[in-house]
């Protein structure tokens, strides 16, 4: 049996952090987003994976190679225009043949112990007919509700515009070879695009039989939106440094607390204090006098200075942060540089939601707390502010002592103006 993992869209809901890569390869959890499922699909047997790609293919291709490094045999196929998943199954279909194969979406974050569970499920099953992941959210109106009797598929419904807990699509499938023939009939649907729910409606109608898997809700995030790189990076750490040891040089002084993965070449001052579940990768510097509380990732290369504080917060490749900064429920693209007193404001006063934009509109993000997004480059001078939700574009430089409390479009620059008079003592 092949896997197959879908990854050529661009993922417009997750700017800014996407600017300069695509959402499959962010670094997540202490890796690409997409090394946890490569690594998942090879602890259920498979090692031939097809991975279907188009925007920036070229990256993916150099992030994961031949797949030599999780002992299996990669290959890409280009979608061309991104169609939609079931032009991507399509551009997919001659690479697979007509075996059965596991069909999962690129941009997704979710335990391997719920993979393993839909395959042995199937095996149970006596391999047959299909079978489609399914996870039960408290919102089911932003993806395809499962209409389901007795564990069988009925059909995929459309999004709903009420928002209202049912039983959603996760986007993992384990497939029949003879579901390809309904790729030819599968019609436009009103976005334009060839669906894959679509194909599996009709294949439903046609009699295959589709068995409805759920997964536990808590092992499942799609990575769609800003804030959802933090709920995977937090569901990721749980299960990734258990039982890790540190192989980096920690000065005497600090403190290690709880499940914490420091790799080698990575420095922790003395006087840090760093509290797990938390991952420092290779040639990171933190301290002195840091504290790290749980949930942080510091991707490779990431500078910590003086007395900062970091929590729950994701920062990718070689950003550095001054000395007196507070970074809480972030996410911070690569190559930026923090000044020294910046802050992330992570809750309101009232103690609502967050809200944030997406694609021009205010949405509630679901959380209580939650930071900023900075894209890659950014650049913030001193004793800077930054309200809770706002997206800072990439490459835009905000200038000292500014308050920034709405979203900063890419390549902007941010000028604090204050009125400075000087005047003789009296």
């Amino acid at each position: 049996m092949k896997g197959v993992i879908l990854a050529a869209g661009k993922g417009e809901r997750l700017d800014p952090l996407n600017s300069s890569r695509p959402k499959h390869i962010l670094p997540i959890g202490g890796s690409p987003l997409i090394f946890h499922t490569i690594r998942a699909l090879k602890l259920v047997g498979i090692n031939e994976i097809i991975i279907v790609v188009h925007h920036m293919a070229d990256q993916i291709a150099s992030c994961i190679g031949d797949g030599s490094a999780f002992s299996v045999r990669v290959e890409y196929v280009d979608q061309g225009q991104t169609g939609g998943t079931g032009d991507a199954l399509r551009a997919a279909a001659p690479l697979i043949g007509g075996d059965d194969f596991l069909l999962v979406y690129g941009d997704l974050a979710f335990k391997p112990s719920s993979l393993a569970g839909m395959v042995s499920f199937w095996e149970e099953s006596g391999k047959r007919g299909a079978v489609i992941g399914a996870v039960k959210l408290p919102n089911a109106s932003e993806y395809g509700a499962i209409e389901s009797s007795g564990g069988r598929l009925l059909r995929i419904m459309e999004k709903s515009s009420q928002p209202a807990p049912g039983l959603v699509n996760a986007g993992m499938y384990l497939l029949p070879g003879s579901l390809l023939k309904y790729l030819d009939i599968t019609p436009l649907s009103e976005r334009g695009e060839y669906e894959l729910t679509t194909t599996i409606n009709l294949a439903t109608e046609g009699g295959m039989v589709f068995s409805v898997y759920e997964l536990d809700g808590e092992s499942w995030v799609d990575v769609g939106r800003p804030w959802n790189v933090l709920e995977a990076n937090r569901l990721l750490l749980d299960e990734l440094v258990k039982g890790r040891s540190v192989e980096g040089a920690v000065e005497e002084g600090a403190q290690i607390r709880g499940d914490v993965v420091i790799e080698r070449g990575a420095t922790v001052l003395s006087g840090s204090y760093i509290e797990g579940p938390v991952w420092i990768s290779s040639c990171c510097r933190v301290g002195p006098n840091c504290y790290l509380r749980p949930y942080t990732y510091l991707a490779q290369g990431v500078r910590v200075g003086n007395a900062c504080e970091i929590k729950g917060s994701v920062i990718m490749e070689r950003t550095h942060i001054g000395h007196l900064s507070y970074i809480g429920d972030s996410v911070l693209g690569r190559d930026c540089n923090i000044g020294a007193g910046t802050i992330t404001a992570n809750l309101r006063f009232d103690e609502r939601n967050i809200r944030a934009s997406l694609k021009g509109k205010m949405v509630d993000t679901g959380h209580r707390k939650l930071g900023a997004f900075l894209g890659d480059g950014v650049k913030t001078g001193i004793n800077v502010s930054i309200y809770p939700g706002v997206k800072i574009g990439h490459s835009s430089w905000i200038g000292p002592h500014a308050s920034v409390h709405r979203d900063v479009p890419p390549e902007t620059v941010v000028v604090s103006k204050v009125e400075f008079e000087m005047r003789p003592r009296r």
